[in-house]
């Protein structure tokens, strides 16, 4: 770690996140880390979902009024919630910014996250150095790309004959692996990913993701997408500062019951924070649980089932079945969870958090995308890296077959060697040398440049 200069110390960045559990944790842990080499942090957020202040007790927070409605936010269009953002958090966050201008430390640089581009005007208004903040991977960013190019000939929605055919250039995705918005029209999206693409006056990109996983990804981004300098210093997680993030509150009653199981025998399954599922669909992943005979730790969302506030929907019998085999809970320490020597396999909706914090602790994993970025990650994992397995359709006995292989079979056992050899991968980038670090130290010096 580098010795930080006085200078380093009087610096404050201001960190604008998008109000959303995948990109608030990137966000505070990349602040936490450049806490670490001497910077003031200073978060701008917004009231919708507004991070913790008491969990970072060395940040300074600042709430933007965001203008959204009960009515905007219990639609779930993500599209328009985040544009609505952007419409109506320009003028106040200029505010706020000229109010921390006037204080002892001067801003020396505005990061935003990819969907806070409200943010770039700001800096561009106060003549303030901006960085974009990118917390999906680098192979949804092409995928993006790729649909607007296929939106601009017409080709979305797509026709059932190619949706198994490989995009050309981006293998290993097909065309139903490119990252399609929740909503059900492409159309009202293409703004924002249009928008959230556009890199402005930004001086540069970090990027949660890391060299030995996506290099060939971020090397087409440089080549075809990129004029300004990249910094890939993820998986953030790894080189932040132990910290609790969750927007929904952490349980451990599940840790005691880990510690009963036996090695490698647990299925670890959770959806995130945004999937929900329907009646039909919880009874083919609770019988196909129960089928497969190993133990399972699943985390249920109160109101994640359609129609329930927690697990009344579960089917008749199936709790008794299991008894003492399953563990149901609210919500789960994901990452304790996940490096607990009990636990097999994680089936996963694949948000790239869920994937980066999976690989890292070497667990392979049973994919079960839903939308956006979460198929092609799960592409990667089951067919680049080779890491786990996809769940084609949700349906009980090919639940019960691929919990089956990863954790007795022959083809799992492999699939396990696969996903320990990439943790050390990734152990080698983010440790003292490697190229998150490198990185890291790269975007320090420019940041001390402005």
């Amino acid at each position: 770690m580098r010795k930080q200069t006085d200078s380093a110390r009087k610096q404050r960045l201001a960190l604008v996140p998008c109000p959303y559990q995948g990109h608030i944790n990137p966000i505070l842990q990349l602040g936490k880390i450049l806490q670490s080499r001497g910077f003031s942090i200073t978060i701008l957020h917004t009231i919708y979902n507004s991070p913790n202040p008491q969990a970072h007790p060395d940040f300074s927070f600042f709430p933007i009024p965001e203008g959204l409605s009960k009515s905007d936010i219990s639609s779930g269009d993500l599209a328009h919630i985040v544009t609505t953002i952007n419409d109506n958090c320009k003028v106040s966050f200029q505010h706020l910014m000229e109010q921390q201008e006037s204080q002892e430390d001067d801003i020396a640089c505005i990061i935003w996250d990819e969907y806070m581009y409200f943010s770039d005007a700001v800096a561009t208004n106060l003549n303030i150095p901006s960085i974009i903040f990118r917390t999906s991977s680098a192979a949804t960013f092409l995928g993006r790309c790729a649909l607007l190019q296929l939106h601009a000939r017409g080709l979305i929605p797509f026709q059932d004959s190619i949706l198994h055919e490989m995009v050309p250039e981006l293998y290993p995705l097909r065309y139903k692996d490119l990252p399609l918005p929740i909503c059900s029209e492409f159309e009202s999206s293409v703004p924002l990913i249009v928008d959230s693409h556009k890199i402005r006056n930004a001086s540069a990109i970090i990027w949660n993701t890391v060299d030995c996983i996506e290099q060939s990804c971020l090397m087409q981004i440089k080549k075809e997408h990129c004029p300004v300098p990249i910094f890939p210093i993820g998986p953030m997680h790894m080189i932040a500062p132990p910290n609790s993030v969750s927007l929904l509150k952490e349980g451990t009653s599940c840790i005691p019951w880990l510690d009963k199981q036996s090695l490698n025998s647990v299925i670890y399954v959770s959806l995130g924070t945004m999937v929900s599922i329907g009646e039909k669909e919880v009874a083919e992943m609770a019988w196909g649980l129960a089928n497969s005979k190993q133990p399972f730790l699943w985390v249920i969302r109160p109101g994640s089932i359609c129609g329930s506030d927690w697990i009344e929907k579960l089917p008749q019998g199936f709790k008794v079945g299991v008894r003492e085999r399953g563990c149901i809970v609210k919500w789960a320490p994901q990452k304790e969870v996940l490096a607990h020597k009990a636990v097999g396999g994680f089936w996963s909706h694949c948000g790239w958090n869920s994937t980066l914090e999976s690989i890292c602790e070497g667990v392979p994993m049973i994919c079960n995308p839903h939308f956006g970025d979460q198929s092609v990650n799960a592409r990667y994992v089951s067919h680049e890296w080779r890491v786990g397995l996809e769940l084609e359709n949700l349906e009980r006995g090919e639940i019960e077959r691929a919990i089956t292989k990863l954790i007795l079979d022959d083809e799992g056992k492999d699939i396990r060697a696969r996903a320990k050899d990439l943790k050390e991968k990734v152990k080698l980038c983010t440790g003292e040398g490697g190229s998150s670090q490198s990185h890291l130290n790269e975007l320090v010096d420019l940041i001390m440049s402005f």
